[in-house]
């Protein structure tokens, strides 16, 4: 039964991927991040195309970072990396490496998707533990690529939700949900942009104020990249505009 599962959970991938992906190696996007009205971090991602034991893999880097005066305050460094299929989109292997004002935790997964199994190195500790994953799992990088090719996405309606079993800690598998608002014109630094909105629904209480205070805004183009996120915290709200970019697949509407 579980090779049956296994052989179908590889077809769907194999007929989402056989599409035409919204990206391509070489794309690069760059945030910048405001907490109130302070600029106070930026962050950017970037997909390249390498080999990874002897298969062709997407290899992302995720970077964030905070700057100036903020930086004196609160250091943060994080670091986000995945390696996963060019022809399936599953993870292969995901790395965090994150210092966040002190705390910090240095982790390395290695996915086996014929045995369901997850193994995690924790760099800072010597530990390591084996954990089941379900079909379909992603890492938060992988997930966020998953997601712009959707099959679905150009189709969905207002109200309806895309979701995947998602890894994000030591051993913390969650249902990532995202719901579709529906289409709006914003202004950004690279003129008005024709955009999809979608609501991640995010982990309330610790950070964010509640289950759906994050909202998204991406490219109602081939491209799909996100050129807005706002996020209601605790205290205050924060705002990530796209900054910069390169190397997207289709054109764009986007003005440089």
């Amino acid at each position: 039964m579980k090779r049956i599962m296994i052989f179908f959970f590889l077809l769907a991938f194999a007929k989402m991927y056989g599409q035409e992906l919204p990206f391509k190696g070489g794309e690069w996007l760059k945030f910048k991040v405001k907490y109130g009205i302070f600029n106070t971090s930026e962050a950017t991602l970037h997909l390249k195309e390498v080999n990874y034991e002897g298969e062709k893999v997407f290899y992302a880097v995720g970077k964030g970072s905070t700057t100036g005066l903020a930086r004196v305050f609160f250091r943060v460094d994080d670091t986000y990396e995945s390696y996963f299929g060019v022809k399936d989109g599953a993870p292969r292997h995901f790395v965090r490496d994150i210092y966040e004002g002190g705390y910090t935790k240095h982790l390395k997964m290695y996915f086996n998707h014929v045995t369901q199994r997850a193994k995690i190195d924790n760099i800072e500790t010597g530990g390591s533990v084996e954990i089941g994953v379900p079909i379909g799992i992603q890492d938060v990088i992988s997930g966020f690529y998953s997601l712009r090719q959707h099959p679905e996405i150009d189709s969905i309606k207002e109200g309806q939700e895309v979701e995947m079993d998602m890894i994000f800690d030591d051993d913390e598998i969650f249902k990532f949900k995202l719901r579709y608002l529906g289409k709006e014109k914003i202004k950004t630094k690279f003129g008005s942009v024709n955009t999809m909105i979608f609501r991640p629904l995010v982990q309330d209480g610790r950070v964010f104020k509640e289950q759906e205070s994050l909202t998204l805004w991406i490219t109602d183009d081939q491209n799909k990249i996100p050129v807005r996120v706002k996020a209601s915290l605790r205290v205050g709200s924060l705002v990530a505009d796209l900054d910069a970019f390169n190397g997207l697949k289709y054109p764009t509407e986007l003005k440089k």
